[in-house]
C-alpha cells in the first residue's frame, strides 16, 4: 500500500476556500456562534450515532446534492435526499438504509433528518466492510475508500474521482445555504487522505493529452458500450448542440454513464466547480440523450439540477461555452439559438432542462465571444411559446418557427447574426393554410417579428430573410 500524502486542492478548490464562513467543528455541535439549525442538528446526530466524522458527511452530502432534498425527487441514477440515497439496478443504497436504520424508504426520501442518518449509516456500513475500526475512524483520511465505495462507480477510476471530490471540499471547506435560509459550514483543513486500493487507480483529474479526446482540453472516459451507438458521423450529419443539466454530481454521473444498465449517455460533460470537462463518447458515435435527436446532435452535460442555480457557475458557463464554440466551428454549425439549444427543445422530449435558472443570454456570449445577437426566439415570441423548427440564412441569420400549446399558436421570427446594430433588410412571415400570409419586413437593427397567427391543427408554410439569403418553407407542421 502506498503511503498517504497530503491532499494537494485543486484549482477550484483553493479559490472556494476564501468564501468561507465560520467552521463546524468535526463532531457534535458548531464551534462558533452561528445558531445551529436543523439540518446542521440532523448532520451532528448521524454523525455521533453511526461514528462517522460530522464533516466529512456534509462534504459528501454537499458534493452530491449542495445539501438540497429536491422534495424527494430523484436524480437521474435514481438518487434520492441530500445523501443521495441511490436505487437503480445495479445499486441499492436506499434500500440498505431502510434496513440499517429500520425506517421506512418512503421517510428516507422526504425526510432529510431521516436521509441523512441512512447515509451515515451506509456509509458507515462501507467502513466496517473494509475493517476500519475505532481507531481508524477518528482519522478522516482512512475513510477515503468508505466513501468511493458509497459512490457505488462501476470503475475504480471514477471511484477515486468521486472520492476526491469530497475529500477536495473538506480541504478547502463548505459554506451552503439551504433553500429554507439555514448555513451549514465545514471549515477548511489540511488532509492526508490514505487511498488505499484506489491509490494506483486512473486519476480523472490528471491532464490528458490532447489525442485522447476529440475536445484538447478534455479528460476521455468511455461510456459503457451499452449506452451509445458506434457511427460514423461528420459535419455532413452533426447539426445541433443540446445543453442537459444531469440532475446529479459530475462523478456520479460518469459513473452512471459507464453502468451498461443506464442505457443513457452524453458527449461531454461539464464540472460545476471549476468547469472541467470530461468526454464520454467520441463525437463521430450516437450518444443516447436526445430521443429524435441522437443522430444529429452532440449532447454536453451539466453537473446540477434544474431547480438549483448554485449549480451553474460562471466557470461552468465559460468553459462548455468554449467547448460549444470549438464543436460549432469543427462541425460548421450555426452559433445562434436555433442550433445551440435546450434539451427542453427537442421534438418530443418529455424534459425540461437546462431549466429556468440557466442564463442563455450569458452562455450565448459566451459562445460568440460577446458579440453575438442578445435576443433569443423565446424573448421576442415571448411567454409560453417553444421552438420546434428553424433554418439558417447563410451566414446572415435565421429564422424560427415557435409553438404555444396553450394558445395554439405558431410564431416566427428572423434573428440577424450580422450587421448587429444597423438597420438593414430582414423578414419573416407566417401562412396559416386557408388564411392570408402575415409578414413583418423592413430595415431592422436586431430581428424581424414577432409574427403570431393561430394554427390549431392546421399546417403552416414560414419562412424569412435577412440580407441577401431567404428561407420559405413548405405547409407543414401540421395539426
Amino acid at each position: 500500500m502506498m503511503a498517504p500524502r497530503a491532499l494537494r486542492p485543486h484549482r477550484w478548490a483553493v479559490a472556494l476556500a476564501g468564501l468561507l464562513a465560520t467552521p463546524l467543528c468535526l463532531l457534535g455541535p458548531p464551534a462558533s456562534a452561528e445558531p445551529a439549525g436543523p439540518l446542521a442538528d440532523a448532520f451532528s446526530r448521524a454523525a455521533a450515532a453511526y461514528e462517522v466524522p460530522r464533516d466529512l458527511l456534509v462534504a459528501l452530502a454537499y458534493s452530491e446534492t449542495h445539501l438540497d432534498g429536491h422534495d424527494g425527487k430523484p436524480s437521474a441514477s435514481g438518487g434520492y435526499g441530500v445523501m443521495h440515497l441511490v436505487t437503480n439496478p445495479a445499486r441499492h443504497a436506499l434500500e440498505q438504509a431502510a434496513a440499517l436504520t429500520a425506517k421506512p424508504v418512503a421517510t428516507l426520501k422526504s425526510d432529510s433528518a431521516a436521509n441523512i442518518a441512512g447515509g451515515a449509516a451506509v456509509l458507515r456500513a462501507e467502513a466496517d466492510r473494509i475493517g476500519l475500526g475505532a481507531t481508524g475512524r477518528e482519522d478522516i483520511g482512512k475513510w477515503y475508500t468508505a466513501v468511493a465505495r458509497y459512490g457505488g462507480a462501476t470503475s475504480p477510476g471514477s471511484a477515486r474521482l468521486y472520492a476526491d471530490t469530497v475529500y477536495d471540499l473538506l480541504a478547502a471547506g463548505v459554506r451552503a445555504v439551504t433553500r429554507s435560509g439555514e448555513t451549514v459550514t465545514v471549515k477548511p483543513r489540511a488532509v492526508a487522505p490514505d487511498r488505499g486500493q484506489y491509490a494506483d487507480a486512473p486519476d480523472l483529474n490528471a491532464p490528458r493529452l490532447a489525442a485522447s479526446a476529440d475536445y484538447p482540453s478534455a479528460h476521455w472516459v468511455p461510456a459503457s458500450t451499452s449506452n451509445y451507438r458506434v457511427a460514423s458521423r461528420d459535419s455532413g450529419t452533426i447539426d445541433r448542440i443540446i445543453v442537459h443539466v444531469m440532475q446529479g454530481s459530475y462523478a456520479g454521473t460518469i459513473s452512471w454513464f459507464q453502468n451498461p444498465s443506464s442505457k443513457v449517455s452524453a458527449h461531454y460533460l461539464v464540472r460545476s466547480s471549476d468547469g472541467d470537462i470530461t468526454q464520454m463518447v467520441r463525437d463521430k458515435d450516437v450518444a443516447y440523450h436526445a430521443t429524435t435527436y441522437n443522430g444529429r446532435a452532440i449532447g454536453i452535460e451539466h453537473e446540477g439540477y434544474v431547480s438549483d442555480a448554485s449549480w451553474f457557475t460562471d466557470a461552468m458557463y465559460r468553459s462548455s461555452a468554449a467547448l460549444t464554440r470549438y464543436v460549432a466551428d469543427k462541425y460548421g454549425i450555426p452559433k445562434d439559438r436555433g442550433h445551440i439549444i435546450g434539451h427542453v427543445e427537442v421534438p418530443g422530449s418529455d424534459h425540461t432542462d437546462p431549466g429556468p435558472y440557466w442564463n442563455w443570454t450569458t452562455y450565448m456570449q459566451y459562445v460568440t465571444g460577446g458579440s453575438g445577437n442578445p435576443y433569443t426566439p423565446e424573448q421576442i415570441c415571448g411567454s409560453g411559446y417553444n421552438l420546434i423548427d428553424s433554418a439558417a440564412l447563410g451566414s446572415s441569420g435565421t429564422v424560427y418557427l415557435l409553438y404555444s400549446s396553450a394558445t395554439g399558436s405558431n410564431c416566427v421570427t428572423t434573428i440577424k447574426s450580422t450587421s448587429l446594430g444597423t438597420a438593414t433588410a430582414t423578414a419573416a412571415y407566417l401562412e396559416v393554410e386557408g388564411s392570408a400570409r402575415i409578414t413583418d419586413s423592413g430595415n431592422f437593427a436586431y430581428y424581424a417579428g414577432p409574427v403570431r397567427a393561430s394554427a390549431s391543427n392546421r399546417c403552416v408554410r414560414w419562412g424569412g430573410s435577412a440580407g441577401s439569403s431567404a428561407y420559405d418553407s413548405p405547409f407543414e407542421h401540421c395539426g
